[in-house]
């Protein structure tokens, strides 16, 4: 096989590497990401759209992350309590959306599983708490109420959604 400057510049691409999958294996990658994931705009339109958005939001991080700051209306349970708690004070029928801190952290992923192993519908935040807070919605602390402008570089300025 004689390869072209092209696909001699290509391999040495580290993008393209190793090739993007077929069409039809991305559609259903990424439609099984959207099955596990919700991003916070979405909870947070959602929640505020809503009077019963048809989910719960819980927070798997420790207490004193909680009282540092955490979203209006979750349900504050750890992640090590799960086993113990989760089915007093959660309904299985209702779907749960976890989060912890932020992208850097995988706090919201290992809360999900322990609530998908004992039969709970659940999605992931991406994002966490960090991304609810640089995207100016308001959340709670054990002082109250707070809420930060948006950063610019996670939200819109002068829109009411980012159009993704």
């Amino acid at each position: 096989m004689v390869m072209t400057s092209h696909s001699t510049a290509l391999a040495a691409n580290p993008v393209l590497r190793v090739p993007p999958a077929s069409p039809a294996a991305a559609a259903t990658y990424f439609g099984a990401s959207l099955a596990f994931h919700a991003d916070v705009s979405d909870v947070a339109s959602a929640l505020a759209a809503y009077g019963d958005p048809g989910f719960v939001v819980l927070d798997s991080r420790s207490t004193a992350s909680w009282d540092q700051g955490h979203i209006p209306g979750a349900v504050h349970l750890p992640t090590a309590l799960i086993p113990e708690q989760a089915a007093a004070l959660l309904d299985p029928a209702v779907p749960v959306v976890t989060y912890c801190w932020g992208p850097g952290c995988n706090g919201g992923t290992r809360a999900a599983l322990a609530l998908a192993q004992r039969g709970f519908q659940v999605k992931e935040m991406l994002g966490g708490f960090e991304y609810w807070v640089r995207e100016g919605f308001a959340y709670e602390t054990w002082e109250g109420g707070e809420r930060r402008a948006a950063d610019p570089l996670t939200a819109p300025v002068d829109a009411a959604d980012c159009g993704c």
